[in-house]
């Protein structure tokens, strides 16, 4: 009992932000001035906290998806980006993983030592060098600049190739002794087997790189490049409502996905668990 109420009131805690960002989005210019004035006009008074707006409207919505073009720009940056990170990953990490996890070769040990160093290190100790090396091939502010180093993250390669080492050697030896290649065991036994693994690195993907602020932040300078992490204006009294309201929208395709592969992310988070 005390465990379920302890994890009930952790859950209202991380939901209710959440809750009123969306609740505000549905806030007029007049009742935004009167609520948070204070904060984003320097009025007088304290901002006040309601938990549902008085007038409720659909005026930040209407102007957001109608009368901003510049946003549909950056929701298009934002599903090429990670759309390609994706495919990229998927066409990258997967064999890749499947090598590390069935094959024994000189420097194993060693590069998957440098995987997991590469993994553990923050985007700012490698932010300078990724710098040097984009503008070095003359990738700096395109989307390639973004699209690159997520494909070959080594997170994925971490989570399927603990994925593919718990698939059981007798199945694999099983179609070996049946006559089955390489590649025909990769494509009919690993990637079915795996398939867990597989779409956790992709949902794991989209959230990380959908959100991804500091990447493109630091790689783009042309606005009509800016995904849509970084389009929200800056707030104030004008255009708060506005800000709710995108980064509501920004929020649902998340959302969904979470919801909807929630198994199989479980699923491969706890195969990247086992042990050999």
């Amino acid at each position: 009992m005390l465990v379920r109420t302890v994890v009930t009131v952790l859950l209202v805690l991380m939901v209710f932000p959440l809750f009123v960002l969306v609740t505000d989005s549905f806030l007029g210019s007049r009742e935004i001035l009167e609520r948070f004035g204070p904060v984003l006009a320097g009025t007088e008074g304290q901002a006040e906290f309601v938990l549902f707006p008085q007038y409720p409207t659909l005026r930040a919505y209407v102007q957001l998806l109608l009368d901003s073009p510049e946003f549909f720009t950056a929701f298009w940056n934002s599903v090429f980006q990670t759309g390609m990170i994706l495919a990229g990953q998927l066409i990258v990490a997967v064999p890749g993983a499947w090598a590390f996890a069935r094959y024994r070769f000189p420097g194993r040990r060693a590069m998957w030592f440098l995987y997991m160093l590469l993994m553990i290190l923050p985007f700012q100790v490698t932010m300078v060098s990724g710098y040097f090396v984009l503008s070095a091939v003359h990738l700096m502010d395109t989307h390639w600049a973004v699209i690159l180093p997520g494909i070959f993250s080594t997170l994925s390669v971490f989570i399927l190739k603990k994925t593919f080492s718990a698939i059981p050697r007798e199945i694999l030896e099983a179609a070996e002794a049946d006559g089955a290649g390489e590649l025909r065991i990769f494509l009919l036994i690993g990637i079915p087997l795996g398939r867990s693994g597989i779409f956790s690195i992709m949902i794991l993907g989209f959230l990380e790189y959908w959100n991804a602020i500091e990447q493109p932040m630091t790689f783009l300078r042309t606005e009509s490049l800016m995904p849509l992490s970084l389009y929200l204006p800056d707030i104030s009294t004008s255009d708060a409502a506005v800000s709710f309201a995108a980064s509501s929208v920004m929020l649902l395709p998340a959302l969904l996905l979470f919801f909807f592969g929630q198994e199989y992310l479980e699923q491969g988070i706890a195969a990247s668990g086992i042990k050999e």
